[in-house]
């Protein structure tokens, strides 16, 4: 067997003995069990990504089922991943509740109450966890599901907390549902979910500045290190600018 399908293959109690709320572990258990049967893995090494202490995981957004099995693949590599969402999901029954179950973080978009999730990501980090953001905020609406351009909250909080930022890039969930909408997912024939981590995004010459000259910097680090990874994954060259959703046209980028 490949070393994915060795890792996948581990029960949940073997791969991550770390303790988290009960919810959260049966919810996983039972996610994982059916994302084994209704698609592939391929999910390369992860020993860049450390084992305990505060880190930031960014990666881009494709599609609405991407959040399970990028869980499912952090889990099963050491890390329970406290997410930071759009509020709208806490208000929904049933997912509202397994959210804050599971200690999930709520972002509240296009408000003044925005910034409050990066305080409560903050906190999660100073704790010790590891926390994901997709830096877009949204899935993507570039053309070809390029990374689009990023909101600064992740280069903020990276800049804040001085914690790793591991960039993960993504591909395989947009065949399972693809565009913005909820659809019913297209399992079969049994599609491949790719993901690859990157080394720590180096922001070591931004330490503890947080102007709005350092967070864009970072925030074009951190979106040039994700692409990277997509074009690693899909073995293409990506577009010289990057996808700006409020202009709905791609744009060029600082540094390129």
């Amino acid at each position: 067997m490949s070393a994915t399908s060795d890792l996948v293959s581990l029960p949940l109690r073997v791969a991550n003995p770390t303790p988290v709320q009960p919810t959260y572990r049966r919810l996983v258990r039972v996610g994982a069990w059916l994302l084994r049967r209704l698609t592939r893995q391929d999910w390369g090494p992860a020993d860049v990504l450390p084992r305990t202490g505060g880190v930031l995981v960014v990666a881009n957004h494709i599609s609405n089922f991407d959040p399970p099995v990028l869980a499912h693949y952090l889990v099963w590599n050491g890390r329970w991943p406290r997410a930071l969402a759009k509020a709208e999901i806490w208000r929904i029954p049933v997912l509202g509740w397994l959210a804050r179950a599971c200690g999930q973080i709520p972002v509240e978009r296009n408000t003044a109450r925005a910034r409050d999730s990066l305080v409560h990501a903050e906190e999660a980090l100073d704790a010790g966890e590891c926390v994901l953001i997709y830096p877009e905020g949204t899935r993507s609406a570039d053309p070809d599901l390029w990374p689009m351009v990023a909101r600064p909250g992740a280069a903020r909080l990276a800049l804040q907390t001085g914690c790793p930022v591991i960039p993960l890039g993504q591909w395989g969930a947009q065949d399972v549902m693809p565009g913005k909408k909820l659809t019913w997912p297209r399992f079969f024939p049994l599609k491949t979910m790719v993901f690859r981590l990157g080394d720590p995004v180096d922001l070591s010459d931004l330490a503890g500045r947080t102007d709005a000259d350092a967070v864009g910097e970072a925030t074009r680090r951190i979106m040039d290190a994700i692409t990277a990874l997509v074009a690693g994954i899909r073995g293409l060259e990506p577009p010289a600018g990057r996808y700006d959703a409020r202009l709905g046209r791609r744009v060029p980028q600082a540094g390129a």
